[in-house]
């Protein structure tokens, strides 16, 4: 490397200048030079390249250049397989799955393998392939539909998770919203439908989304309210003719406490301490979906402990937990209420967790919290203005153990933990019978069966029939359950009018005998559900694994078939029959609802 130095002169002085050489680099060896010209090439070919393009692109007629080729050359004829079906190498576009769950759907997959398209591959040698037909007699798809069917086979295995649907609808949602602001094309239709689509505020506490689908609810099979056309036949003694079904939805994150159908819809009702309420439509005929979640509300900071469905129509839902206030659901609008006290019973009524709604609908309970001098409450409200009606007091050493309405929903029986049970009237407001279980040790649970008067036959003159309940059962912390047949303590015809109400209250035992006393449970009774027909009594206890039975009525035997020792019951928490008798559904402390369907 060379340094050259020149003087220049600025204003009579010379100023040195330096300037660096760089030497011309070394020659490059026949092996470099060559492994140049295999990866870039050489002048001259590059010039011969750029000259055979200049030809091609201003050559001559597409005629011209094919001329001397044989047409067997240009053309090849693929005859294939001869039982090979041309819907056998692509699917029917009916049955392809968009597998983009992506935001939004634009995004393209990462990598694509163009030799899918030659692949082959048949459907009907392998049998672990063989799910994957749409017909019976198809064989041979391609590399591309067979991933797609891959694809498939796993979304109904593994179905997308809750979340993801919700935050992909959200992002479209904004999507949509933004669109909407930018293009002013847009109708104002589709402006509405964006407003709807908005985020709910969870301060709000409100579910527009259920609201749409309960108003739009003719999609769902709606059952018989009457039970008319439907007539169920009555059931054989011991033997009972019943089949599993599918499961409802998967495994919730509690055990489930409440549970019901809904009165007219096939909608299961579900709830726990996780502070999560579940609807899910009751369909397990459906191969493809059964039992599908519709919607859920989660209730910040208030282990749910009772729900339940608004009788008749079931048009709102009531829910309630270990707190001084309890949550009505409106359905049709989707809008939630809080009721934060019993005005003037405040003190009475300091948690609102155990309530039951009266079959007219009309009323509600409340199981009173303070108990003074071993005096038990329960508060009747107005299931309409939540409003305080009457109370209904019972002394009863260590309070109200359990409480259940009138069939009319025109009075109501309570039963305190010492055994005493008194038989309240709401229309007189004040207590028509008062007796005693017999043989109680600790009363758990009672429950009201077996309706005799239904429909337009129901009159206000049958209050003496205590709300036209033939059954009463009462369950014990020693596992016993006494059934009681109510009609055989009145002396007269119950069809003819009372001569007094003094009388007919004379007229209850006080220590009347069961009809029969079942001893079926050795740990203490946790559920007893009468079948809306009557015709089953199931009984249950929480503190022992699969400790469920099914009574026949009237003849008050245990089936003796089922449960059998392979029945997946649990630790049950919760029971319900559907309004026309046919389905049982059962949760457990585990989390999970399974449905059974008695035949016969």
């Amino acid at each position: 490397m060379q340094t050259i130095q020149n003087s220049t002169q600025l204003g009579g002085e010379d100023i040195p200048e330096s300037r660096t050489l760089t030497p011309d680099p070394a020659p490059k060896d026949v092996t470099e030079a060559e492994l140049e010209k295999l990866v870039f090439g050489d002048e001259t070919e590059f010039l011969q390249g750029i000259r055979a393009h200049e030809v091609q692109t201003t050559g001559g007629s597409a005629d011209e250049e094919l001329d001397g080729w044989q047409d067997s050359d240009l053309f090849f004829l693929d005859a294939g397989d001869a039982e090979t079906r041309g819907t056998d190498l692509v699917g029917p576009a009916s049955l392809e799955v968009q597998s983009d769950h992506t935001f939004g759907g634009a995004d393209r997959p990462a990598w694509e393998d163009s030799d899918d398209e030659k692949i082959l591959v048949s459907l009907a040698t392998n049998t672990r392939l063989r799910k994957l037909r749409t017909y019976e007699g198809e064989d041979l798809v391609n590399g591309r539909e067979y991933i797609k069917r891959l694809r498939r086979q796993f979304e109904r295995l593994n179905p997308v998770p809750e979340w993801v649907k919700y935050a992909t609808e959200q992002h479209r949602s904004r999507e949509r919203r933004r669109s909407s602001r930018k293009d002013p094309r847009l109708s104002d239709d589709d402006e509405a439908i964006s407003e709807d689509q908005m985020d709910v505020d969870d301060e709000e506490l409100s579910a527009q989304p259920l609201g749409k689908l309960l108003r739009s609810v003719d999609g769902l099979a709606i059952a018989t309210s009457d039970g008319s056309t439907n007539k169920r036949k009555k059931l054989r003694a011991e033997v009972l003719d019943i089949q599993r079904t599918r499961d409802v939805g998967g495994t919730q994150p509690s055990a489930i406490t409440s549970l019901q159908f809904h009165p007219i819809h096939p909608i299961l009702l579900s709830s726990g301490p996780s502070s999560t309420l579940y609807l899910h439509r009751v369909s397990p005929s459906d191969s493809t979906n059964p039992n599908p979640l519709l919607t859920s509300l989660h209730v910040r900071h208030t282990p749910i402990s009772t729900t339940a469905f608004e009788p008749p129509h079931g048009n709102r839902i009531f829910l309630s937990g270990q707190r001084r206030y309890f949550h009505i659901w409106d359905l049709p609008s989707g809008t939630i209420e809080k009721v934060t006290r019993v005005q003037g019973h405040g003190n009475e009524q300091r948690k609102m967790e155990r309530f039951k709604l009266s079959p007219c609908g009309r009323w509600m309970g409340l199981v009173g919290t303070r108990r003074k001098g071993g005096v038990g409450v329960v508060n009747i409200l107005d299931a309409q203005t939540t409003q305080w009606i009457a109370e209904a007091r019972i002394g009863s050493h260590g309070g109200i153990a359990d409480f259940a309405w009138w069939h009319d929903g025109e009075g109501l029986t309570i039963a305190g933990k010492a055994g005493d049970i008194i038989e309240y009237d709401l229309t007189q407001r004040c207590v028509v019978g008062q007796w005693t279980d017999e043989g109680a040790v600790g009363t758990t649970v009672i429950a009201l069966g077996g309706g005799s008067v239904k429909g337009n036959n129901q009159k206000k003159a049958d209050h003496h029939s205590l709300g036209g309940d033939r059954y009463i059962a009462v369950g014990s912390s020693s596992g016993i359950v006494n059934i009681y047949d109510r009609r055989s303590w009145f002396d007269t015809d119950i069809s003819s009018p009372p001569s007094s109400a003094s009388n007919q209250q004379l007229s209850i035992p006080s220590r009347p005998k069961p009809l029969r006393a079942l001893q079926n449970l050795t740990t203490p009774t946790s559920h007893l559900v009468f079948s809306p027909d009557g015709q089953v009594l199931a009984i249950s206890s929480r503190w022992k694994k699969d400790a469920l039975r099914l009574v026949h009525l009237p003849s008050c035997t245990v089936y003796r078939n089922w449960p059998t020792a392979q029945t997946p019951l649990g630790r049950i928490t919760s029971v319900a029959f559907s309004p026309d008798s046919r389905l049982l559904a059962v949760a457990n402390e585990a989390g999970k609802i399974r449905l059974w369907e008695i035949m016969g």
